[in-house]
């Protein structure tokens, strides 16, 4: 290998699979291979849904194991869930999945003490039932809550145990609905208002910022020889896959797809008027001082869910069946908390168009022909909001992302927003993570600087808009009085 070319390995936790990749970087190489997935099944046990994060670790160290020396490691995942410890260290108990039931009206509760106008005023965090401070509402009478010394989101959790060094990485940290966007630090007084003892976190850390080495028994473990640094990256998958968009300009809306849809804009700083908070955008934290201004959607989830229940056909034959069904038959809010729980997702997406009074889609094709273009219809609204509420008109949606692999997806998402669609970085979260290790190696430098790398490194398809978008507005009006 080139001297001027090193290796970075990139932890990336999913929803529903993790994967450890590693990443070849230089002044103007960027390549990306997998050393490692493994599925990420949460187990639903007498007390609820929880996350089997022992099995994750043990992904995690077969993946090192596999990848090969290297000069870096990064972990990044999805956000708001984190581990207790006691005051020794150790895990108190496997960490509650997000679509665990226990929050289920907790938010009024929290309201009670600061309205929700208040809190999305001093955080700017969207309402989702599973934020991490409707978390801690639900836990804080748990016995092991009270006997937890230290709270570690996910990635820092994995952090620890690979390190032995306890932070908290800001990115991740953004969407605990207890960081105030404008000073990118802690927001004390809605701690203090709801008698959350912040205390409970370690300190923040910086994407880029050192985060240990490696301990003496992972690297006998995993073969690698140390010392073998762990740098902080955007620890949120989001903020290192929006790191990894390939723009090249700043008039861009993005859309992270996956099991989430995750589509806004890029900003300098948070909009925090109560027009935004009533239209449901959250203002997480991103690279160098960015803001990443979006609206979750439920995702591939949906098609996921139904997927499984169908016994796992052949993907690509299904989608090609989708393609030929009439496009806006059927749809239905993507953004509904109805369809946040698994099991039975056909029957509930029939349901919803039933008691809607639309035509009921009966067949697998039909199903799924429904999901992508309520998809496309929900990101149609996020892209169009997110510019009239934050005053940033686009000229061009990106979509990363494991949707990129979806091209009717694609196509659909550029025929309702009436805008060019470009899809690339795939394993974007990855890249992203990667491209933060190594600014740290001085290989690239700012985040324009990472994309343009991206660009010229990375395939991306490009999607025209067909036609105009009266059918896909009409739609939007449609599905807005129901």
């Amino acid at each position: 290998m080139s001297a001027d070319v090193k290796s970075y390995a990139a932890i990336d936790l999913g929803a529903s699979s993790g994967r450890v990749m590693v990443g070849r970087v230089g002044h103007d190489a960027l390549e990306l291979t997998e050393a490692h997935r493994f599925p990420n099944r949460p187990v639903r046990v007498p007390e609820g849904l929880r996350w089997d994060v022992l099995a994750l670790y043990a992904g995690v160290l077969d993946g090192l194991r596999a990848t090969g020396q290297v000069d870096s490691v990064g972990i990044d995942s999805w956000a708001v869930d984190y581990g207790l410890l006691d005051a020794d260290g150790a895990l108190l108990g496997n960490p509650v999945h997000y679509r665990d039931a226990r929050t289920e009206g907790v938010a009024e509760k929290v309201w009670a003490s600061v309205p929700a106008a208040e809190l999305y005023a001093a955080t700017g965090l969207q309402y989702a039932p599973f934020n991490t401070l409707y978390q801690l509402a639900a836990a804080r009478s748990s016995a092991q809550f009270a006997h937890a010394g230290r709270l570690l989101l996910i990635p820092d959790l994995l952090t620890y145990w690979l390190t032995g060094e306890q932070g908290t990485e800001l990115t991740n940290a953004s969407t605990t609905q207890l960081i105030d966007p404008r000073t990118r630090a802690w927001s004390y007084d809605v701690a203090e208002r709801l008698g959350i003892d912040l205390g409970l976190f370690a300190p923040l850390r910086q994407p880029g910022d050192p985060a240990g080495v490696l301990r003496a028994e992972v690297l006998e473990e995993t073969g690698l020889t140390g010392p073998v640094p762990v740098t902080a990256v955007g620890s949120h998958d989001t903020a290192s896959a929006v790191a990894a968009v390939p723009a090249t300009g700043e008039r861009f809306a993005y859309i992270c797809t996956g099991t989430w849809s995750l589509a806004g804009l890029e900003l300098d700083a948070p909009v925090l008027t109560e027009e935004s908070r009533a239209a449901n955008f959250t203002n997480e934290l991103g690279l160098d001082g960015t803001v990443r201004y979006l609206r979750n959607i439920m995702g591939l989830w949906l098609l996921q869910e139904c997927v499984r229940a169908w016994g796992e056909p052949d993907l690509g034959l299904l989608l090609r069946e989708a393609a030929g069904v009439p496009t806006l038959r059927s749809v239905v809010d993507a953004g509904d908390e109805a369809f946040l729980a698994p099991g039975r997702m056909p029957e509930r997406i029939a349901e919803a168009c039933r008691a809607s009074g639309q035509p009921v889609p009966r067949t697998r094709a039909e199903i799924t022909r429904c999901i992508l273009d309520s998809l496309a219809l929900a990101h149609r609204r996020a892209v169009e909001d997110a510019q009239r509420l934050a005053d940033h008109p686009v000229d061009v949606v990106y979509i990363v992302g494991g949707g990129t692999r979806n091209a009717l997806l694609c196509q659909l998402t550029a025929d309702a927003c009436g805008l060019p669609v470009v899809a690339g970085a795939t394993e974007a979260a990855a890249l992203g993570n990667v491209l933060v290790q190594a600014r740290t190696h001085g290989l690239v430098g700012d985040l324009a600087g990472m994309r343009r790398l991206l660009t010229r490194t990375q395939p991306l398809t490009r999607y025209a808009p067909r036609g105009d978008t009266a059918r896909w507005r009409e739609a939007q009006a449609r599905l807005a009085t129901r």
